[in-house]
């Protein structure tokens, strides 16, 4: 089967869940024999050993998409000057200062490419259709997230193939615009979904929200749970000395880093876990910066920058050098989220994990036996869990070995690439 693949990329200089997913599937749907174009958008994709190739150059450049979002005279660029702003090192110095420009502040350009050619970016789409037009028809187009429904109009009317839509994630993104642009989104979102075939979550629970959200038939969309590579040999599941506790994902308080440090703080004054360690990464934005400085500070305050690693910059999926030597591995985002790959990425390593019941991690988590859930609303709940695990090294060696035999079954890579193609051929038929 030919598939074309439409993915914004990230620039690399953070966790991308939404990436390294995507990265995954297209490699492992090449190896299961199916012809994968792989078309990134905005910026640069998340670099590694795991990114897909791919020889498409970058359409809706991330600096000239704003620029003709902001500046009206810029609408129809000549093509020297399009050249020019979609240099991977322009987009690369663009991709540095994502986090200094949020959702709330991009609703209007959203909204705009939520519209397709009928938006402010029509030059662009031209551009693109006529790239497309000089490619090998697909069967099939995957699209990675709804906030590229806009794509659908013109693409359905050039080539006339059916549409599979991902969905993760999208809600907080939109939520965070406020209103009107909120509203408006959604309802623009809502709208394009009428011409999808299938619509693919990442878990039950955020289903049910997009159901609601984007007033999707049920009977349309499907639910595949991302994998990630197994490792080639079951991982040794010894009690890590000194006890350490991992986090993946950007450096962030929404993503639950500030709960963590404070989990920390507490137990390594604790005198059974005077030599608890910290191993962080999952990158820094400038937007970020003051609150990472911050936690540097207390932990110098409280004697215990030593014993904390963070690493602030990022250019890849993490490798052994990482997850090697991890009692447990937390990233406890408060509202929860649509899946969380780096639980699947901890289990596949047996490392065993703790996070809030909340969001879809019960889903992942629940019958594993691979982790903890605690209620974030209970004061100390972090840390009581983490506690549970880091004191007890026949019970870590216990979960991470259960964690590691379930990922095995249900969150493979092969797995999740089978599934996704007998999607794509349900929405062909």
């Amino acid at each position: 089967m030919k598939i074309l693949h439409l993915t914004p990329g990230s620039g690399g200089t953070f966790y991308c869940q939404n990436c390294l997913r995507d990265h995954l599937l297209i490699r492992a749907l090449r190896r299961q024999g199916h012809d994968v174009l792989l078309a990134p958008l905005y910026l640069p994709m998340y670099g590694g050993a795991e990114s897909a190739e791919t020889e498409v150059p970058i359409f809706f450049g991330g600096i000239s998409v704003y620029l003709r979002e902001k500046m009206p005279f810029l609408r129809n660029m000549p093509d020297w000057m399009i050249q020019a702003l979609d240099a991977p090192f322009l987009l690369r110095q663009a991709a540095k200062r994502e986090g200094s420009t949020n959702a709330s502040e991009l609703g209007a350009m959203t909204l705009s490419m939520l519209k397709g050619p009928e938006g402010n970016q029509r030059q662009e789409f031209d551009r693109f259709v006529d790239w497309l037009k000089t490619q090998e028809k697909p069967d099939v187009i995957h699209i990675s997230n709804a906030l590229l429904l806009g794509f659908v109009p013109a693409l359905r009317k050039t080539l006339g193939v059916p549409f599979v839509c991902s969905l993760q994630d999208e809600e907080p993104w939109v939520n965070a615009m406020g209103n009107p642009y909120a509203g408006l989104c959604w309802a623009a979102m809502a709208e394009q979904a009428k011409q999808v075939s299938r619509f693919v979550a990442t878990s039950r629970w955020y289903a049910d929200r997009m159901f609601v959200r984007m007033n999707l038939d049920p009977d349309r969309v499907r639910i595949v749970y991302p994998g990630v590579n197994m490792q080639e040999t079951p991982p040794a599941f010894f009690s890590a000395e000194p006890p350490t506790i991992g986090y993946l994902s950007r450096l962030h308080p929404a993503q639950g880093f500030g709960d963590v440090i404070d989990a920390f703080i507490t137990l390594k004054k604790e005198p059974a876990l005077a030599a608890l360690q910290l191993r962080a990464t999952g990158g820094v934005t400038p937007a970020d910066k003051p609150f990472v400085d911050a936690i540097e500070k207390r932990l110098e305050t409280e004697g215990m920058l030593e014993a904390a690693v963070i690493q602030r910059e990022f250019h890849a999926a993490p490798d052994a050098a990482f997850f090697g030597g991890l009692t447990v591995m937390s990233t406890p985002t408060a509202d929860g989220e649509a899946f969380g790959m780096h639980i699947i990425e901890a289990l596949s390593r047996g490392i065993p994990v703790v996070q809030p019941a909340v969001g879809a991690y019960p889903e992942i988590l629940d019958g594993s036996g691979s982790g903890v859930l605690y209620d974030p609303k209970s004061k100390d709940s972090l840390a009581d869990a983490l506690r549970t695990i880091l004191c007890d090294p026949e019970y870590a060696r216990k979960l991470g070995q259960q964690g590691y035999e379930y990922a095995c079954t249900h969150f493979s890579v092969e797995r999740m690439a089978f599934e996704m193609a007998s999607l794509y051929e349900e929405a062909c038929a």
